[in-house]
């Protein structure tokens, strides 16, 4: 709460937070977005959002108003009745929709679309609608969140939505957007999810620029799953990356999403009306949308590496799939040396593929392609029945799209030919050679 001082001035000339209100102060003028005073420090240092969308903390002067939030924004739900033609912005948490708490530091998922879109009245240019799904740090999403996000983007769609933004969490980002996009095929418009390196009321926070990107790119015409976020350091533009192609690479900084053997499909910046394709794309689909929504996500995701145990591997046929994150171009100690003390997981990796269970193999490696016709560890996870040569998918990728083929079938054959076929744009034909 502000300084009693602040309050009658506030009060005076009727400003809320939420309104545009000028600063005047040692001779200077601050224009920007009055917003909610932290509860620690000085209660009167007026804290504005300003265009740049950092925030600045001022020693006010005098203030005075510019433009107010109308009642209807701060009273009633805004974006809650969709009509045909708009963008959807759902809210799933995460630290684009995330405030610090400054009373332990720590950062929580509290802010709603409705309160991030009263923060960037620019949003006025595109017809939005927008609902909060749950309010989540990407870390404990589960299935059952995939299957309502997918759920509610199949409505969406039904509903008449031009676009669907999705704000998202960015540390399981990759996963979910990968899965919708096994989930969800034959998009007839475009699905970009967006998240943010730093909450919204820290200064160095990306999340203007990745969200007003995102409401532009879901405007244009493509019919993919999609990630936005920061193709540089700088607020300069943004990539719009596939939805399995695409890696969070960096724990902090704002351009952290990667392209991962392959290019970014858009470079985008609404300020400049740029949307510039860097690579081929599916346009919207006018056949319909197609939903292949049931998962099984007993699936488990294991990094091999040295000294791992054939018994360790064993237990896993409590499991329906596994997925390896093998060494190089795809491997696991095999025991192919001569060696008496070298590592062997292949009994116990043979025993589960005979009874029933698929194992899939990815790499460890963050660009190349899977590859078991090199050496002699390749050619024994071919013969024993390992899935994914030739593929070169993260293993992300390979862990959520095992989940969903187990969703459709449980046949062995079929879940190999569900693997091997690329249905999302997660496997290239040919290798990218710029990364």
């Amino acid at each position: 709460m502000y300084s009693k001082k602040i309050q009658a001035e506030l009060k005076k000339k009727n400003i809320d937070v939420g309104d545009t209100i000028t600063v005047h102060a040692e001779g200077r003028v601050y224009e920007g977005i009055l917003m909610p005073r932290p509860q620690l420090g000085d209660s009167n240092i007026v804290v504005l959002k300003l265009k740049s969308g950092y925030n600045v903390g001022i020693r006010a002067g005098s203030i005075e108003l510019i433009a107010t939030t109308s009642a209807k924004q701060r009273e009633e739900p805004v974006f809650e009745k969709p009509k045909k033609g708009d963008i959807a912005i759902l809210g799933c948490g995460g630290t684009i929709a995330s405030r610090v708490d400054y009373k332990t530091g720590a950062v929580h998922p509290s802010i709603t679309p409705k309160e991030l879109r009263a923060t960037f009245p620019e949003l006025d240019r595109w017809p939005l609608h927008s609902r909060q799904l749950f309010s989540l740090l990407s870390e404990d999403m589960t299935s059952y969140h995939w299957k309502a996000i997918a759920d509610e983007i199949e409505n969406e769609i039904k509903d008449g939505a031009n676009g669907v933004v999705l704000m998202h969490g960015t540390d399981t980002m990759s996963y979910t957007s990968s899965v919708i996009s096994f989930m969800l095929q034959n998009l007839p418009v475009p699905v970009v999810f967006v998240g943010s390196q730093r909450s919204s009321d820290r200064p160095s926070s990306e999340n203007r620029m990745n969200l007003m990107n995102s409401v532009f790119a879901a405007t244009k015409d493509f019919g993919e799953v999609t990630v936005c976020m920061h193709a540089s350091t700088n607020d300069d533009f943004c990539h719009i990356h596939r939805g399995t192609k695409v890696r969070k690479m960096h724990t902090s900084r704002r351009d952290a999403f990667r392209s991962i053997n392959s290019k970014p499909l858009f470079a985008v910046d609404y300020r400049k009306n740029r949307f510039e394709a860097l690579d081929e794309h599916k346009p919207r689909s006018k056949t319909g949308l197609v939903s292949k929504k049931k998962l099984n996500d007993n699936v488990a995701l294991v990094y091999v590496h040295p000294n791992i145990k054939p018994d360790f591997i064993s237990k896993l046929d409590s499991y329906d799939g596994v997925v390896l994150a093998g060494t190089g171009l795809g491997h696991a100690p095999l025991g192919s040396s001569d060696d008496k003390h070298a590592g062997n997981i292949l009994k116990p990796l043979k025993e589960l593929i005979d009874s029933g269970i698929p194992v899939v193999m990815s790499s460890q490696c963050i660009n190349g392609r899977i590859c078991m016709r090199v050496y002699s560890t390749g050619r024994l996870e071919r013969n024993i029945g390992v899935i994914g040569d030739g593929a070169d998918w993260t293993p992300e990728v390979a862990y959520t799209k095992l989940c969903w083929a187990l969703g459709q079938t449980k046949k062995m054959d079929e879940i190999r030919k569900l693997m091997e076929t690329n249905i999302a744009g997660e496997i290239n034909n040919r290798s990218c050679l710029n990364f």
